[in-house]
């Protein structure tokens, strides 16, 4: 006699594919690697506004950063959408619904673009952005390393410097930004002439702790170096710019 095989219901699987936090779906499924507990990314992300430590276990994630111990699943999330029907569709219609009423001003699409494909948050004038016309064509890569490890800095302009040229470089609206720890100092320095609308020959010096920072340093490489040795230092990450001072 053939054996009957039980029929599973999606809430068989809900303690695997719920999220502690909110309780629903785990949206964009997002893995502490310290302990591997896996939340919705924008319910981690919020807990970790607050704490360092994963909200399911207790352990402390990151002394400072906890945000750079986090990685997508996105292979849990392709196994929640196959399990759970229309759950995709909802998530991008309400996705579609939110960027329709956060539309950024027109004037500042084109530059929030620019700011991406350097590989830079969509940073506008309301601390965010959107899509607008670009001429450049990166060759089609439109992931604009938001895969990568994130890490949140402060961009301080440094005055007092005795320099001729410092009414020409101002504090930014919004010195704030999150963007991949890969990002290099030189791209900083893009990022900065376009918020600051300087011409394309003009250049800055970006400094932490006082030590200018070689161009091709990136924020990983800073953090670990150069900010997380100085005990005293908090979160985020301050780095100053000014105008270059030429030592020869």
């Amino acid at each position: 006699m053939a054996a009957t095989g039980r029929k599973h219901l999606v809430r068989d699987f809900n303690h695997f594919i719920t999220c502690y936090l909110c309780r629903g779906y785990l949206i964009k499924p997002t893995t502490v690697t310290e302990c591997l507990h896996t939340f919705c990314k924008g319910c981690i992300v919020q807990h970790f506004e607050d704490s360092n430590d994963c909200p399911k276990c207790g352990i402390q994630v990151h002394e400072t950063n906890p945000l750079e111990m986090l990685r997508l699943d996105n292979t849990l999330e392709e196994i929640i959408f196959k399990l759970v029907p229309g759950l995709r569709e909802q998530e991008e219609q309400q996705e579609v619904e939110f960027w329709k009423k956060n539309q950024p001003r027109e004037n500042g699409q084109a530059e929030a673009v620019r700011c991406q494909r350097i590989g830079l948050p969509d940073v506008g004038d309301d601390y965010g952005g959107g899509g607008g016309g670009d001429d450049d064509d990166d060759g089609g890569d439109d992931d604009y390393h938001r895969s990568d490890p994130q890490i949140a800095i402060c961009l301080d302009c440094l005055r007092n410097t005795g320099q001729s040229e410092e009414s020409t470089v101002t504090d930014l609206m919004k010195r704030f930004i999150r963007c991949s720890s890969r990002v290099t100092v030189g791209t900083i320095k893009k990022f900065l002439s376009l918020k600051l609308k300087l011409p394309s020959s003009y250049e800055l010096d970006v400094l932490c702790n006082g030590e200018i920072m070689g161009r091709d340093h990136t924020l990983e490489f800073i953090y670990m170096t150069r900010w997380r040795l100085h005990g005293e230092n908090t979160y985020p990450m301050v780095l100053e710019y000014r105008p270059r001072i030429d030592f020869g």
